[in-house]
């Protein structure tokens, strides 16, 4: 066919499909407006047709054609799957696809199509949480119109009992940010932390970048796993459990959000994923969060590095954000449980069982005035910010970037002068001597004082942190903010002279 110009091909567009074209069309999240992931990789497009058909899908730039692919339909299903040649970052362009079948050619078009970085977006209500919700919303939804270039997309709550190929329903279709869709509602879309991450990436990178969002509230990471990864924890067989365990709940089925909301996703070529999730699973399956969270991970990759033919890198980075608070008074240690978990036991990330990952710590981000609930913190820009850290340090590989807070690597006991001295990787900016932030395990039966108990810092200097213990004979262990809320809004003791990171919660158990 004819090369089109620009202003041809938006009226083909408007015009097109005026007879029924029900049998031929794009997967749900192929629209115009969207971003498609930029080269090195090859952007997947994908769809639905008559077998025995033969499809070709065009890209256009104005009058050229940057890409030209076709292919048969032979799959029972009716699917058709193209990748495009590799395109550099920029736009607009324009897409046709055109169906041959028989004797009759059918076209779909669509237009502003963009190419870029795409993230996905994924976890339970704090990445839930729209603009809207999030401290000084008005003035971040009135920097909307500032970011044409970032394009936005939502999965529909659904859930599934079988892996799904397609989405069963989008709730926001691929759009440039309003005021409206980054601020419609509580807990709906679009995410606050997808969206202020996306635009510190843009501001940065001066491309586009695509945000999927794929959550849903109150929700296990064994509802996002497939059975594929939960069998490599144990976790073999089909769970159901009861939804109606808070207002904040959502389905806690093994299984049924990685059928609805993941699976349907595995043909789109993506950059990377960032992850807010964690509150639900301090009440189910702690003690396995340090499998089956790094399990996910491992799978999702493996899954979308397959499903886009090895278009989406096998170890695309992942950045997840390590638990905030919920009760001050909280007497067990869930949540600290589950933020060292959330690390594989390691502490920090990237680790060597979750290597190309990136952590933002949120413990001192607690927020006791939410009105939507403690465990919902509104500082989603300090969230958000700490990620995008981690994202140029890891997904895009800028030296000297500053994205952990200090980690301790060395401990000294001093039994006869009772102190603990601890080297940390890093210069420390230390904000004030804490009493009870740091504990020790004493396991002396003889001792008055036997178990964790708080130990005051006595002394900070460069990057040793000392501690001062007596009543014990046998020091065994040692952590730090080991607590569901260990200090108060960005108050911790201890952070980064860089960029003020808080250091994160750690155990270390001492060799007897």
């Amino acid at each position: 066919m004819k090369l089109l110009h620009a202003c041809q091909f938006l009226l083909l567009c408007y015009f097109i499909c005026i007879t029924d074209c029900a049998s031929f069309r794009f997967a749900s999240y192929y629209a115009s407006h969207m971003v498609l992931q930029q080269k090195p990789s090859q952007a997947v497009i994908w769809g639905y047709g008559e077998v025995g058909a033969a499809v070709t899908v065009s890209l256009f730039n104005g009058s050229d054609t940057i890409s030209k692919k076709s292919v048969p339909i032979n799959d029972d299903a009716g699917v058709w799957k193209v990748l495009l040649d590799p395109v550099d970052h920029g736009g607009p362009y324009w897409l046709l696809a055109q169906q041959r079948y028989q004797k009759d050619i059918t076209d779909l078009a669509l237009h502003d199509l963009l190419f870029g970085d795409v993230w996905l977006c994924s976890g339970q209500s704090n990445m839930e949480m729209t603009v809207s919700q999030v401290f000084n919303a008005s003035e971040e939804l009135a920097k909307a119109a500032d970011y044409p270039t970032i394009r936005l997309f939502t999965a529909a709550l659904e859930v599934s009992l079988e892996e799904l190929d397609d989405l069963a329903k989008v709730d926001l279709q691929w759009s440039a940010p309003t005021p409206e869709n980054l601020g419609n509602g509580e807990f709906t879309y679009f995410s606050a932390v997808c969206w202020l991450f996306g635009r510190h990436l843009s501001r940065r990178l001066k491309y586009p970048i695509g945000l999927v969002e794929s959550v849903w509230g109150g929700t296990p990471v064994e509802a996002w796993s497939s059975k594929r990864a939960l069998q490599k924890c144990g976790l073999s067989q089909h769970m159901e459990c009861a939804s109606s365990r808070s207002m904040y709940a959502g389905p806690c089925n093994y299984t049924v959000l990685w059928n609805a909301m993941i699976h349907p996703l595995l043909n789109m070529t993506i950059k990377g994923a960032i992850w807010y999730q964690g509150e639900q699973n301090t009440g189910m399956n702690t003690d396995l969060y340090n499998c089956t969270f790094p399990a996910l991970i491992e799978d999702w990759r493996l899954s979308f590095h397959e499903g886009t033919n090895g278009q989406t890198d096998r170890y695309f980075p992942f950045g997840f954000v390590q638990l905030s608070t919920y009760q001050k008074s909280q007497q067990n240690d869930n949540y600290p449980v589950i933020r060292w978990h959330q690390t594989a036991d390691y502490g920090y990330a990237p680790n060597p069982k979750m290597n190309n990952t990136f952590m933002a710590v949120a413990m001192d981000l607690g927020d006791d005035n939410s009105p939507y609930g403690c465990v919902h913190p509104r500082d989603k820009q300090t969230v958000a910010y700490r990620l995008y850290l981690g994202a140029r340090a890891i997904a895009y590989g800028e030296k000297n970037v500053p994205f952990q807070g200090p980690f301790p690597t060395k401990f000294e006991i001093f039994y006869k002068e009772s102190y603990i001295n601890i080297t940390y990787d890093q210069k420390l900016l230390i904000t004030h001597l804490s009493d009870s932030i740091f504990e020790v395990l004493c396991d002396s039966k003889d001792e008055t004082v036997g178990g964790w108990f708080p130990v005051p810092v006595t002394s900070a200097c460069s990057n040793v942190v000392t501690v001062y213990f007596k009543g014990c004979s046998q020091i065994s262990g040692i952590r730090y903010a080991w607590e569901d809320w260990p200090c108060e809004y960005k108050k911790c003791p201890i952070y980064s002279i860089q960029k003020k990171l808080p250091a994160p919660l750690f155990v270390e158990y001492f060799k007897k």
